[in-house]
């Protein structure tokens, strides 16, 4: 689920043509999957929740009106609970500041260090909530009270607020552990990114983490351990399959453009983006289907049309599996790559576009509501995690830790181009869609019946729901990432 703007991106071309389409559908399944899933955990069938819908506003580019709101009054205050239903005015109500940002802003989202010593308090304030989380709100700890005196009164962020807060993460670092209960392993990687920011090292902490890039072939063994035990990375390819298979049922010549064909991994070298050529050029001869692969290890910034190779007489399809977020957008420079991007795609007249993206929101807003919004939305997954795989598990440990801290950190730690993980919420994607020309496309029923059949060898407390012309996927009672296909 990675790409970043100076990472080494996957944008991949293929083309190839067939005969009938139970030859393209080995193709599709192929492109994506590792190998076959011989789990034998025992699962369930995930289940429907009640849906409702919200007439939400949301806005881009130079279109902001201004407002703004506090999620926390004090440092005191309870944590985020990840039981809070993402379908409840409440829930809606907690992405606001995504929604609603400062009308001096022509950008439409604060500008980097607009908060100043605003944001360095709310930073004491989300160390006080992970704390609280961790350790209770009546931890004894610190009986006497001084250390909550010292950072009430730290402000701003001087060298007392640097000691108060250093002081209260080894407080914290007493809670964590990366072999414990989903909300201390969380709060290990969330402490760390933390202690980075606070130490204004995030950029360089971030770039060399405990937990260094891996090999590729250790790095596709994580990323396939973490598919087997939750069911993300194939909720975004079972639904793009279905969804592109369906559309080009009838078409004898096709383009599949992939921005993300080297699933998910940081830093797609060309010798990976061969291998990935090979394989599928081995799966395709097995079918009998004529077929070609281009790869560009580039980053999705520096698409052109160019690199594309769109010939004539060719149907296009398009696929933006978890990638569109870690494209730089109008919050960051006035380049604004995440929306070129998709006016580039429209040009090119796609029969189909799929998009999959989390269902969080950690782009625009201060600090302190990213901070909540990554301990809400990555404790439920976790949590998902945790329901499928020993918490003493090595593997499950490493999968984690390359596949998820890394996001967790530079979430954290990171502010302007350091930070590649900005998440939208699906109502801002569909704003953005919209304006680069695109229309919805409703899925078929096939499209959930597949994911509900694919979520049958994981827990039940998957729940999948459709709205807007999304489908959503969800841990209990929080949706994770939606799927939604455009034209």
């Amino acid at each position: 689920m990675q790409e970043s703007q100076e990472s080494q991106t996957s944008s991949s071309v293929h083309s190839f043509y067939h005969q009938t389409m139970q030859q393209i559908e080995p193709y599709r399944l192929s492109t994506f999957e590792v190998s076959n899933d011989d789990s034998t955990q025992s699962r369930g069938q995930a289940t429907e929740f009640p849906f409702q819908t919200y007439s939400e506003q949301f806005f881009t580019l130079e279109s902001t009106p201004a407002s703004d709101y506090t999620v926390y009054n004090s440092p005191s205050t309870p944590g985020v609970s990840s039981n809070m239903s993402p379908f409840s005015p409440q829930y809606f109500q907690s992405y606001a500041s995504d929604l609603h940002q400062a009308s001096d802003n022509p950008y439409g989202s604060p500008m980097i260090g607009s908060s100043g010593v605003d944001d360095e308090n709310k930073l004491m304030h989300a160390l006080w909530v992970l704390r609280n989380e961790l350790l209770g709100p009546e931890c004894d700890i610190d009986p006497n009270g001084s250390l909550n005196s010292v950072v009430t009164q730290a402000s701003p962020f001087t060298r007392v607020a640097v000691s108060a807060a250093e002081a209260l993460m080894d407080i914290i670092e007493k809670g964590v552990s990366i072999c414990g209960e989903p909300l201390e392993r969380l709060g290990a990687y969330m402490l760390e990114g933390l202690r980075a920011r606070i130490l204004s090292s995030g950029s360089i902490i971030y770039k060399k983490l405990k937990c260094e890039e891996p090999t590729s072939s250790a790095l596709m063994s994580y990323m396939y351990m973490l598919s087997q035990i939750c069911p993300y990375y194939k909720f975004a390819y079972t639904s793009a399959n279905v969804v592109i298979g369906e559309a080009m049922e009838n078409e004898n010549r096709i383009h599949i453009i992939d921005f993300q064909i080297a699933q998910g991994s940081h830093s797609c070298t060309r010798r990976r983006l061969q291998i990935v050529g090979q394989r599928l050029a081995q799966v395709a001869e097995s079918c009998g289907v004529p077929f070609e692969f281009h790869g560009a290890a580039i980053s999705g910034c520096e698409v052109q049309l160019e690199n594309l190779q769109v010939r004539h007489g060719e149907v296009l399809a398009v696929n933006f599996p978890y990638v569109l977020h870690h494209m730089p957008d109008e919050s960051v420079s006035t380049t604004n790559h995440r929306d070129r991007l998709l006016r580039l795609v429209k040009s090119l007249s796609p029969k189909i576009v799929t998009l999959v993206e989390q269902e969080s929101n950690t782009n625009t807003g201060t600090f302190f509501q990213r901070f909540c919004e990554t301990l809400d939305y990555y404790t439920a997954m976790f949590e998902s995690i945790d329901a499928a795989c020993p918490r003493d598990d090595k593997q499950r440990i490493n999968a984690e830790e390359h596949c998820v801290a890394r996001d967790v950190v530079n979430i954290i730690a990171c502010e302007g181009n350091d930070r590649e993980e900005r998440h939208e919420l699906f109502g801002k994607w569909r704003l953005r869609f919209t304006m680069a020309g695109f229309s919805p496309v409703p899925l078929s029923p096939s499209v959930g019946y597949t994911i509900r059949d694919m979520l049958k060898e994981h827990s039940p407390d998957y729940r999948v729901a459709e709205s807007s012309g999304a489908l959503y996927l969800g841990w209990k009672n929080r949706a994770l990432a939606t799927s939604s296909a455009w034209r």
